[in-house]
């Protein structure tokens, strides 16, 4: 019998102190030693993401980190308005104060050193007045750090800083107070390489203040450009409404009452004015307008919207007033789905990075090692003090492993961000991994190529040679009217379809007498005294009608693309035919074209017969149609897809679209289909365009692309620079200004993913 299973909580964590990809890896390592615990933190978020048993306190988690030596602290609740100081970064402001201060200070150093015409009587002591501040106070961050890993038995990159720094300083005070090198009238020139020469006369000082302001120089930017990264999860959870105006009931009825969101509930009513953000997912109730959702969706085209759409939180009102029915409020909106979805995508790590988590877990300890066997084999060759120390130094310096551990978070952090822009939302790096190896792509046809929704499409009049006469117009006008009344009073969707075409046309219909409803068959009623019948042939038949031939030959045609016939007829006579469908959605065929060119095979799925599936897949450009399918028939057409040796994305929006989602090596859900496909699949398109789905594997071959660079360069820049700096072919300062040179880099790189546009035109 098995064991019962242990529920468990998840818990984020907000990590202070973390330096580097091997603190976090310690954070990590730490907190999975607890019985229970699955833990992963991230560097670039500065998180910790912890799954645990219900009953463990948090507490207990936060303690086990401040074992480690960092901080944590449960997020705090998002505040309605942030103050100028809770906006800035401490952190940022920090090291931009130091950062300035060692520029100004270390300048004047390094030309000293570099140019001996500068190098005036007693330079060496103007140096050391000014390098001083830099080492002690500049560099203090990395001192810091590098004291508090020690006490935990632990060194991290900020070890190495420290100690590189801290030797050329104090190699530099022992040649100034004990050697010779604090004479008068002393002169040294630039070296780009350790060089032989007497160690008791040689001062590193430029070495000592280049090196931290380089690396303060790496560590900013970086810090500035994590910010930039994270730039579009934090817009996303501040476009939200801050206060509603609920409508309360009061002795006259109901008053608007305005209110913090927080206390908006489910089933209340509230008020969107023109300009006005939309408090919350709801229901129109009364009111009709334009709503701008490009915010939310992406999609730059206002959607009009009248009493019983749906709308979503933070979209814009563009037009009239609107009253909303409240249906989702807090976590349970599409925006904060959306919020949550795009934050553990940034929070996961792809099996890439898992590597170079564990490579810069031991990558410290193994270059003190190095460090430490290049002093002694040059001082065993016979080399001088002072050019084995430099290598030494160089090598502590340029094996820095930060841009290892920046390589994917920050490329993870900018293209998720960039796709919720587009209203892309993946959820996972595992997901980028998958879009690389995708070969076919399963298209559901219902809601996904086309509308889901019918539509009148056409109108035939019998014996109407020119529909362009005024004579055809006013049969139309008639029909439409007549067969819309009955229609109106139908629940039936393709009733629906012809009631809101003729309301759009005619206008106001007119009112129905003995409404009568034949299953399976159609309607029939009185309207304005005729006595109508709209429905299938079997109706007409029924009432010994006859089809006029022309509406025959018409009837054939639209049954022959897959389209929807329904006869109108009074007075005993067939009048006309309406033709309804499905339609195609416009940017389809185009978004067809886009995915081939990504070098995917379509394939139509849907449960519709053979003729209406051929008749879509000709219009959008699809060879390949599966139809007929029962919904949990779905599932087996992908597996044998999949048996057939290829690996499968498959795009839908339904219920009985979920199971094939999660089969599939990739799965796309429309974000207007349901919360199940959207739970099931790896990318929501929140758009509901099918375009969206080519952008969404463009996005996601691209940041996967960005990962493999960052990792490229990461590995390559240690594994050449290392030798290199043990050979004593790199100044310790030129390793400095390379060291953060490729943390920069690898952050630049990544930030290129915020220029990634969508190949439609219709959005930003």
């Amino acid at each position: 019998m098995s064991e019962p299973s242990i529920p468990a909580a998840r818990f984020e964590l907000e990590i202070g102190g973390m330096t580097c990809a091997s603190c976090a890896a310690r954070i990590e390592k730490r907190l999975n030693r607890i019985d229970g615990v699955e833990a992963s933190v991230n560097y670039a978020t500065e998180k910790a993401f912890v799954t645990a048993p219900a009953e463990l306190d948090p507490q207990a988690l936060i303690q086990e980190v401040e074992k480690t030596g960092y901080t944590a602290a449960l997020p705090a609740p998002p505040a309605t308005e942030l103050s100028a100081e809770e906006a800035a970064d401490p952190e940022l402001t920090s090291l931009r104060q130091r950062l300035i201060g060692s520029i100004v200070l270390s300048a004047p150093v390094i030309l000293l050193a570099m140019i001996p015409a500068l190098q005036f009587t007693y330079w060496q002591w103007a140096s050391l007045a000014l390098a001083a501040p830099v080492v002690v106070w500049g560099a203090w961050p990395f001192h810091r750090a590098a004291w508090i890993n020690l006490r935990h038995g632990a060194a991290t990159m900020d070890t190495l800083i420290s100690l590189g720094v801290s030797a050329a300083f104090l190699w530099s005070l022992y040649a100034l107070f004990f050697g010779h090198a604090g004479m008068p009238g002393m002169t040294h020139t630039f070296e780009w390489s350790a060089t032989p020469q007497g160690g008791a006369g040689d001062i590193y000082l430029e070495v000592a203040s280049g090196v931290t302001t380089f690396v303060l120089a790496g560590r900013y930017f970086e810090q500035r450009s994590k910010r930039r990264a994270g730039a579009a999860l934090r817009a996303l959870l501040e476009i939200g409404a801050k206060d509603v105006a609920v409508l309360r009931p009061s002795g006259d009825g109901a008053a608007e009452v305005r209110v913090p969101v927080a206390d908006l509930r489910v089933g209340e009513e509230f008020v969107v004015r023109p300009g006005e953000k939309i408090a919350t997912d709801g229901v129109v109730t009364s009111g009709t307008s334009a709503v701008d959702a490009s915010m939310v969706t992406g999609e730059s085209v206002p959607v009009e919207v009248s009493p019983g759409d749906a709308v979503v939180g933070a979209t814009v009102n563009a037009g009239g007033r609107l009253v909303v029915r409240a249906t989702r409020v807090g976590e349970d909106t599409q925006l904060a789905q959306m919020a949550r979805l795009v934050e553990d995508a940034q929070s996961g790590k792809a099996q890439v990075q898992r590597l170079a988590d564990r490579i810069s877990g031991v990558f410290v300890p193994i270059v003190l090692l190095i460090s430490l066997g290049t002093l002694v084999a040059w001082l065993l060759i016979g080399a001088p003090a002072s050019m084995a120390f430099t290598a030494a130094v160089a090598v502590l310096i340029i094996a820095c492993p930060c841009a290892l551990g920046l390589a994917t978070p920050t490329a993870l952090l900018v293209g998720t961000g960039r796709g919720a822009q587009l209203g892309i939302l993946i959820k996972g790096p595992e997901v980028l991994e998958s879009t690389r190896t995708v070969d076919t792509v399963v298209l559901d046809k219902t809601g996904t190529v086309t509308t889901g929704r019918m539509s009148l499409i056409d109108v035939v009049i019998t014996g109407s040679a020119d529909p362009h006469t005024n004579q055809a117009s006013a049969a139309r006008a008639e029909l439409l009217r007549l067969a819309g009344a009955l229609e109106h009073a139908s629940e039936h969707p393709i009733a629906q379809a012809i009631a809101r075409a003729a309301t759009a046309e005619a206008g106001d219909l007119p009112h129905v007498e003995s409404f009568q409803n034949v299953p399976g068959k159609g309607v029939t009623g009185v309207v304005e005294g005729h006595a109508v019948l709209v429905g299938r042939d079997a109706l007409v038949a029924d009432w010994a009608l006859t089809l006029p031939d022309d509406l025959a030959v018409a009837k054939a045609a639209a049954e022959a693309l897959g389209r929807t016939p329904v006869l109108a007829a009074w007075d005993g006579a067939v009048h006309g035919l309406l033709v309804v469908a499905d339609q195609v959605k416009p940017t389809s065929r185009e978004a067809v074209r886009q995915l081939k060119a990504l070098g995917l095979v379509p394939v139509l799925l849907t449960g519709d017969n053979a003729a209406v599936a051929q008749a879509v897949a000709d219009e959008v450009g699809i060879e390949r149609v599966i139809a007929e399918v029962l919904p949990q028939d779905k599932v087996a057409v992908v597996t044998e897809l999949q048996g057939e040796g290829r690996a499968v994305a498959m795009v839908g929006d339904g219920v009985n679209d979920a199971a094939a989602l999660a089969q599939a090596d990739l799965g796309l859900a429309m974000g207007t289909g349901t919360d199940a496909a959207i739970e099931a699949s790896d990318i929501t398109l929140v758009r509901g365009d099918l375009r969206s789905a080519s952008d969404a594997i463009r996005l996601s071959r691209a940041t996967l692309g960005t990962i493999k660079v960052n990792l490229f360069w990461a590995f390559a820049y240690n594994v050449a620079a290392i030798p290199l700096a043990a050979l004593g072919l790199l100044n310790p300062m030129i390793a400095g200004a390379a060291m953060a040179f490729s943390s920069v880099f690898v952050v630049g790189n990544s930030l290129r993913l915020r220029r990634f546009r969508s190949l439609s035109t219709a959005h930003r």
